[in-house]
């Protein structure tokens, strides 16, 4: 009997899964946010990424010695899991080659990934990603450091296929309220909070079209912040909407208080993890034949179509796996998730 081949091998070619990136992504630019949040990383596991912001959380005039602590934070010993990375300035910014000159030369080889925001288009994207490249080769890197955009304008979003498509681009998030904003007030306030944004047809459009792009092309959608930090049940609700309904497999946390709820929303149920585990165990024991599975009291059959979905409910689970939601047993862990 020859081996059963392991799932990923089975049921997807080359370049048909998505990264496998942590589901919420914290934003800090300030001290002691920064630090903090390093240290909550630290306690929690590597569950979410943390991008220091060198655009927003930036002082004026302060730009380069914001990127410097920045890349100190990233070398240090804080920095346990290798998921700390930085947003740059917008590529039209004064300070934008400096700042990622200094960030790819100086901690460039840990970085998580570098995020791009405000392109305008896919041109503009490019000639950032030239620049960062170009950077890398002159530092000397030996690997390419993985690149983030954010859709923000009206050019990226009628461009969205098209930056999802870049080989360099692993993930696009949606920046709400840069993308209200540039409609000069034809959208409401209203829009950028936690009920409106799921409502108000251009953003929903925007939405939409931004997960469409991700997943035609296996990137990672990355949804937008809710303000509302405070609201913690408020909160969940846009975090499994975001991920139920909109298909966004991540999300912003701008508040420690964020991450938890946004893991926990992120995270299958007990009840879908086991049913994966059987259907994706009983596919592989049939070499990835049909197979009848009983759910519900009901025989369903499935195939490899639905296999593959069953395999993503266990990547998510396996990616969530350090929180209080549901948890891979230790067999299903060692088989298909630990490094060979």
């Amino acid at each position: 009997m020859t081996q059963a081949l392991h799932p990923r091998l089975a049921l997807f070619e080359d370049g048909e899964l998505a990264p496998s990136l942590p589901v919420c992504d914290h934003y800090a630019g300030v001290e002691p946010r920064m630090t903090k949040s390093l240290q909550l990383q630290a306690e929690m596991g590597p569950v979410f990424d943390i991008t220091l912001d060198c655009e927003d959380g930036a002082p004026v005039g302060g730009e380069i010695e914001h990127a410097q602590h920045i890349a100190e934070l990233v070398n240090s010993p804080l920095n346990r899991f290798g998921r700390v990375g930085a947003r740059v300035p917008e590529v039209g910014h004064e300070k934008f080659e400096a700042v990622a000159e200094l960030l790819v030369s100086q901690c460039g080889a840990r970085l998580a990934y570098l995020m791009i925001p405000k392109p305008r288009g896919l041109d503009e994207l490019q000639r950032a990603i030239d620049f960062i490249d170009a950077a890398a080769g002159r530092a000397g890197l030996a690997r390419r450091i993985p690149l983030h955009a954010l859709v923000e304008t009206h050019g990226a979003l009628r461009e969205a296929f098209a930056l999802a498509a870049h080989p360099r681009i692993e993930s696009l998030s949606f920046g709400l309220m840069d993308f209200v904003s540039a409609h000069r007030g034809a959208i409401p306030a209203s829009a950028m909070g936690v009920q409106g944004q799921f409502e108000h047809p251009l953003v929903v459009r925007a939405k939409l079209e931004i997960a469409a792009a991700c997943h035609a092309h296996a990137k990672v959608p990355s949804h937008c912040v809710v303000t509302e930090f405070k609201h913690t049940r408020a909160l969940e609700e846009a975090a499994t909407r975001a991920g139920r309904e909109f298909g966004y497999t991540r999300m912003w946390s701008i508040h420690p208080a964020q991450i938890r709820p946004i893991v926990d929303a992120f995270t299958p149920t007990a009840a879908e993890v086991d049913r994966a585990i059987e259907i994706i165990s009983a596919a592989q024991a049939a070499h990835w034949a049909p197979i009848r599975h009983q759910h519900g009291g009901h025989d369903q059959l499935h195939d490899r179509a639905s296999y593959r979905y069953f395999w993503h409910v266990l990547e998510r689970a396996h990616r969530t796996s350090w929180s209080d939601g549901a948890q891979l047993p230790a067999e299903i862990q060692q088989a298909w998730f630990s490094p060979t």
